[in-house]
Parts: structure tokens; C-alpha cells; sequence
């Protein structure tokens, strides 16, 4: 009986700009991509939410992304995009329940958030409310395409600091995409890039 390896596993992983790619991210584990605009870091991640076709495996847990109805590998595994969307008027309807105080605290976003209206908010306020709300769906892999991307050096390390709390609580396998090679020192264990359509490893 072949054993099942947790977190998330690409197995030879082919995608518009990216072709065998493989690597294994455990439970609470952060790997970082980094790699040249137009490289393919989206695209990848796209692949690994069941967003854009492709070849080769993807597992999460054991759990074949092929085998599962797309909507529930997605409730799994969610991608929060650089520009996330907003579907609602009032930023409180995209949750499932009010976040928590400490969530909204830590993140320096006001304790009425839930009752504003999403035209209120500034683009790095969006940004850290689309983090929440990510996680507040409780999903079991993360894939965060420049996360921090609006967010200025004081705000960027808190995002940091909450995040990978969350990622370490919930032993959540997370594929972090950045330009900024100093985030990706301070959040990954491990740095891969793609160049060249492949992923090769930054020592």
C-alpha cells in the first residue's frame, strides 16, 4: 500500500510557462517563488487551484485534485490573487462569521470593518481584508500571489508575523509568491524560482 504523504505534493506539473514542476510543501511549511515578471509564478499557482488546465499530479493529504469536484478542491486549497475580488457591498457579507477582534487588531484594520462599505477601503486595507477573509473559510493549502504587495515596510512585516502564525496554527502548506527576495528570506524555509520555465532551487 503506497503511503500517503501530507501536505501538498506537484508531481511533474506542467502549465502554460512552467513544465515539471515538483516539490512537496508540508504541513505549516512556507515555500517562496520568486522568478522574473511573465515567468509563469501565477500561472503555476493557477495549476494548483484547479483555476487553468494542466498536466501532471497534485495532491493535498493524499487527496487527488483530479478526483475531487473542482468547488471543494477550491474551498481546500484557496489563491488569494494579487487584485482579490469583492462580490458584495458591505465587506462583513463576504465572511462566514465577524471576524475576530484579535485578527482585526493584529492586522491594524478597524474593529467596524465588517460593517463598511468595500468602496471605503484603501487598496492596502482591501489587501489585508482579502487575507482574512481567505483564511476565515478555512481552507487546508494557501496559495498568496505578492501578499503584501500595497502594503508599506511597517504594515508588510505585521501582515508577515500574522500570517505565518495562522499558517503554523492551521498546518497550512503554503506557496508564497514575491519580487522582494528579503520577504522571501524572512517567511520561507525554502526558495525556489522559475526561470527558464522550470523550478530551480535558490541556495
Amino acid at each position: 500500500m503506497q503511503a500517503i504523504t501530507a501536505g501538498l505534493v506537484l508531481s511533474e506539473v506542467d502549465c502554460q510557462s512552467v513544465s515539471g514542476a515538483t516539490l512537496t510543501v508540508a504541513p505549516g511549511e512556507v515555500v517562496g517563488l520568486s522568478g522574473a515578471s511573465g515567468a509563469g509564478k501565477t500561472r503555476l499557482l493557477r495549476a494548483v487551484a484547479d483555476l487553468d488546465a494542466h498536466g501532471g499530479n497534485i495532491r493535498l493529504d493524499g487527496c487527488d485534485q483530479q478526483s475531487a469536484p473542482a468547488h471543494a478542491w477550491r474551498r481546500r486549497v484557496t489563491l488569494l490573487p494579487a487584485e482579490a475580488a469583492w462580490w458584495y457591498p458591505r465587506v462583513g457579507d463576504h465572511f462566514p462569521e465577524a471576524p475576530a477582534a484579535t485578527d482585526l487588531q493584529a492586522l491594524n484594520l478597524p474593529p467596524d470593518l465588517p460593517q463598511w462599505p468595500v468602496t471605503r477601503l484603501s487598496s492596502g486595507e482591501r489587501q489585508r481584508a482579502a487575507l482574512l477573509r481567505a483564511l476565515a473559510h478555512g481552507p487546508d493549502a494557501l496559495l498568496l500571489d505578492e501578499p503584501t504587495a500595497n502594503l508599506d515596510a511597517a504594515t508588510t512585516l505585521r501582515v508577515e508575523a500574522w500570517l505565518l502564525r495562522r499558517i503554523r496554527a492551521d498546518a497550512l502548506p503554503t506557496l508564497w509568491v514575491a519580487h522582494d527576495l528579503a520577504q522571501i528570506a524572512r517567511v520561507a524555509s525554502r526558495h525556489l524560482r522559475v526561470r527558464d520555465g522550470r523550478l530551480e532551487v535558490v541556495a
